[in-house]
């Protein structure tokens, strides 16, 4: 490969490459702002310039370009050498720094960008410490700009990445360049507003305070919060993301980058569709009908009374009844949810009946003029749970939703397994109906709905950020992700759930669940093997500890 200089080192570059594409490939930092990988270069902010140096086409000779260049710009040629620290480019950094910060309010101690805001680092990377300039600053104002951002104008350096995201990426162009010299302002298009289905990423690509999300709005300084690598466990679009959690609560939800998913974006509805994680209405302990509720200060009592419940029941239905059992595995469940949930289902009744939940869908996929899909599948696995299932059922068919509920109604079954897990109802008239004919119903799901009134038992399990496993996608990418909080008060993974139900049967203490031990347990099944070599898991990067001192006041 192609080599070129950067302050002393040799680094090689992909040719087409520009030298700031080459510099942070190989993780030589150097200060941009209007640069993003995936809009258009513009050369704006100016900060990313450097003294250049090439060799002479003719004699060889290594010769000075005849000024700055813009890094992000200048395409990186063979034995080029870089100077991002030399004299002149330091004094480059530094007037530039000097110049956006004129007008830059004070306003560090108050705004949500502190703690990850490029003028900040940049500032005491490369700012003079104090400013010369002593004139009024002009003042710009706070704009309500979408359902999801506000603006702070005067906040704004005008690198211009969200007026190109607007246009290059969604195609919706609200965004525009207002005005002219140090009145210049972003602002939306009149009678428009920035509420596109993407509109939550400007905030994202913002390097600075001046664009914010309202959801999170001063709700929790960025250096407390810790970030796990998850997938989207809303939709079918599988993209990768960061949650981002302090003391057992998500507070938001950021695009991980993975080039062969999603890129750098997520959509609003995965952006903000968690927040049912936390409802009010979460169902926290077991529930068993004819019983008075169990006390919340005895959680082990509970699960083991309700577990002992499910287990009686199940066996009765079986030995005693000469009924089958039938299982629903909901798409949002992961591929080790459905492996431990049908493995116990099978050991009661090796003729159970296994089936997929309903998978919801709104309108139809809808690709941007960027690229970006976004996926009219609302379910994150439903691939995946259909694979674990047809590979247990050993070759018998694997039933959807509508085939469960016919085959419930004919009385067969006197016993179903049932799980939900949706972010909102996701009860039909017609499952519900068909229910009435099973006469021991265990239901595990997270939100109160009409199968968990209607159930003998109730369970509660956990949301996907509540525990770890695996997803496979619309495009059949299977991809792994991280448990990011505890479960709330009492609640348990469904896998968990599936354990303890196992070794109720057995006889003995249930194992902790581990996602990875279990994917290598179905690995040694045929049709699984995808679960060894093809599960994508998140890149793990190395933990920067802070060198803020915490002083007790």
């Amino acid at each position: 490969m192609p080599e070129l200089t950067i302050n002393g080192k040799k680094h090689s570059f992909k040719p087409g490459q520009s030298i700031l594409q080459a510099a942070l490939d190989q993780d030589v930092e150097v200060p941009h702002y209007c640069y993003h990988p995936g809009l258009s270069v513009v050369a704006d902010c100016r900060i990313c310039i450097a003294e250049v140096w090439q060799p002479n086409a003719k004699t060889g000779k290594l010769e000075p370009f005849p000024k700055l260049v813009p890094t992000c710009q200048q395409i990186a040629a063979e034995g080029m050498v870089v100077y991002t620290d030399s004299p002149k480019a330091v004094a480059n950094q530094k007037s530039v720094m000097e110049f956006l910060l004129i007008n830059h309010p004070v306003d560090c101690p108050v705004c949500d960008q502190a703690g990850e805001c490029h003028l900040q680092d940049y500032s005491y990377q490369y700012g003079r410490g104090q400013s010369r300039f002593t004139e009024a600053k002009n003042k710009q104002p706070k704009k309500d700009i979408g359902p999801n951002v506000l603006l702070y104008s005067d906040r704004c350096i005008m690198c211009t990445r969200c007026v190109r995201f607007t246009r290059e990426v969604t195609g919706t162009n609200e965004l525009m360049v207002d005005g002219r010299g140090s009145t210049e302002q972003i602002d939306i298009f009149p009678g428009m507003a920035l509420d596109n289905e993407l509109s939550g990423n400007v905030v994202d690509l913002c390097p600075v305070g001046a664009l914010l999300d309202k959801d999170f709005l001063f709700q929790q300084r960025v250096w407390f919060l810790k970030k796990t690598p998850s997938i989207d466990g809303i939709t079918a679009s599988g993209d990768n993301i960061s949650v981002e959690h302090n003391d057992g609560r998500v507070y938001r939800v950021k695009p991980r980058q993975n080039d062969d998913v999603n890129k750098w974006w997520i959509t609003d509805e995965v952006r903000y569709g968690w927040k049912f994680v936390h409802s009010d209405a979460r169902l926290t302990l077991p529930a068993t009908r004819s019983r008075d509720a169990f006390d919340p200060l005895k959680p082990m009592e509970a699960w083991r009374e309700a577990v002992a419940a499910v287990d009686a029941a199940m066996s009765a239905c079986v030995s005693v009844k000469k009924k089958h059992l039938a299982l629903l595995v909901s798409p949002m469940l992961s591929c080790e949810d459905a492996y431990n949930l049908a493995r116990y289902a099978l050991s009661i009744d090796a003729e159970a009946m296994l089936a997929v939940g309903p998978v919801p869908f709104q309108g139809e996929d809808k690709t941007f003029p960027g690229g970006f899909t976004i996926r009219a599948e609302k379910a994150p696995n439903a691939r995946g749970v259909r694979r674990v299932l047809e590979a247990l059922a050993g070759g018998k068919p694997v039933a959807n939703a509508q085939g469960f509920e016919q085959a419930i109604a004919s009385g067969k079954y006197g016993a179903a397994i049932v799980t939900g897990n949706y972010p909102s109802d996701w009860v039909t008239p017609a499952l519900a109906a068909s229910l009435k004919s099973v006469e021991t119903i265990v239901a595990i799901d997270t939100l109160p709905n009409a199968v968990t009134s209607m159930a003998t038992v109730v369970l509660p399990g956990a949301a996907w950020v509540e525990k770890a496993g695996s997803f496979e996608n619309a495009t059949g990418r299977l991809q792994s992700f991280e448990q990011a909080i505890e479960p709330v008060e009492f609640a348990k993974s469904e896998s968990q759930i599936a354990l303890d139900l196992a070794a109720a049967r057995a006889g003995r203490v249930a194992a902790g669940y581990c996602a990875a031990s279990t994917r290598a347990e179905m690995a040694k099944l045929a049709g699984l093997e995808c679960m060894a070599n093809a599960v994508h898991a998140p890149e793990h990067t190395a933990t920067v500890e802070s060198d803020m001192v915490m002083v007790e006041l």
